[in-house]
């Protein structure tokens, strides 16, 4: 596999996310100081100038491209993408589009990325429908699922490529020559599920990916494949539901440790390997998560990133272009075309 060497040229949403634009910028910093990236932050000059001025010296590496609107979590995507030209969204997807930058990333409106993204960069030829694919830990190592919230009324041909770019993915990043593909159902047995479903299953059958069959929502932390194909919404609410169980455990366990003075004292004991495992469950570790499909890197970040995660999802985007990702899904376009005209 060829490996591009040129030094990556990143923009990042200075103004998305709950926590913006304190943690982005101090994400930004690190990722500079730590990461061979060329880094842009997009959005009000004077407020990333006002954050930047906490870090002495700043890296030389980092510069600031301004944008004067910001597209607030709650507004509506494609109004808030047509009505606000000027923000930092819309100018990350400028910059890649002009060829100025090789990847965005952002922790802002989710819907205005997709969206953004979409109509400014387009699509990669043979994909309809782009998807956001989320890689979380397992039993038996990294899983991704697609999509997890891009495309909520998909038909049976975009769930087939995201099963391809989803294989893909798998295969360039993660290092997995043959990644196995499961899609989400209510049940193993072929006859289950909705006819949209069935349909996606016999798409995939008949494919030349490495495909197992139905899988259930038990079978995603179980590690049973590697890829696990669904639609935006059922993907959406599954990777939420996980993040609740998740911060519901620990706070459970952190109550069962103060319970009484044997607790405490246990919990003494046990707290490296809870640290541990807390570090393995934790989303910042990924950091971002690409929007596959569209003619451009694209990373969307957890909108209550830290410093840390929004570190993390720049490497990931350096990663995804390094490893020439678009590239390999191009070259499986003729399939996609097959697909897409069943």
């Amino acid at each position: 596999m060829t490996v591009t060497k040129k030094v990556i040229r990143i923009a990042l949403d200075g103004m998305g996310g709950d926590r913006a634009p304190g943690a982005i910028v101090g994400g930004a910093v690190q990722a500079a100081r730590s990461l061979d990236v060329e880094l842009t932050l997009v959005g009000q000059k004077d407020r990333l100038l006002k954050e930047l001025s906490r870090f002495h010296p700043l890296p030389p590496n980092l510069k600031i491209h301004h944008a004067s609107e910001v597209i607030k979590m709650a507004e509506s995507p494609a109004a808030s993408v047509r009505k606000k030209p000027n923000s930092s969204i819309c100018q990350m997807v400028e910059l890649a589009k002009r060829g100025e930058v090789d990847a965005i990333v952002s922790a802002g409106n989710t819907g205005a990325m997709v969206c953004a993204a979409s109509l400014g960069l387009g699509l990669l030829e043979g994909i309809e429908r782009p998807g956001i694919a989320v890689v979380i830990p397992s039993l038996r190592g990294p899983v991704m699922v697609i999509d997890v919230g891009a495309n909520i009324d998909p038909k049976p041909s975009h769930l087939f490529q995201y099963g391809v770019m989803g294989s893909i993915y798998f295969t360039r990043v993660i290092g997995e020559a043959n990644p196995s593909v499961g899609l989400l159902n209510v049940g193993e047995e072929e006859s289950k599920g909705t006819d949209f479903v069935r349909a996606v299953f016999k798409l995939l059958e008949e494919s030349s990916l490495n495909f197992i069959g139905n899988v259930e929502g038990r079978d995603i932390y179980a590690g049973r494949c590697n890829v696990i194909v669904t639609d935006g919404f059922v993907g959406n609410v599954a990777l939420k539901v996980s993040e609740g169980m998740a911060f519901a455990l620990v706070e459970l366990f952190k109550r069962e440790l103060k319970r009484t003075l044997w607790n405490k004292m246990g919990g003494l004991i046990l707290y490296p390997a809870f640290q541990r495992l807390r570090k393995q469950m934790d989303y910042a570790q990924y950091g971002g998560v690409p929007l596959l499909g569209v003619n451009g890197a694209c990373f969307i970040c957890h909108g209550s990133s830290t410093a840390r995660s929004i570190r993390n999802a720049v490497g990931a985007a350096a990663t995804f272009v390094t490893h020439q990702v678009n590239d390999a899904i191009l070259a499986s376009s003729a399939e996609l075309r097959k697909a897409a005209g069943a």
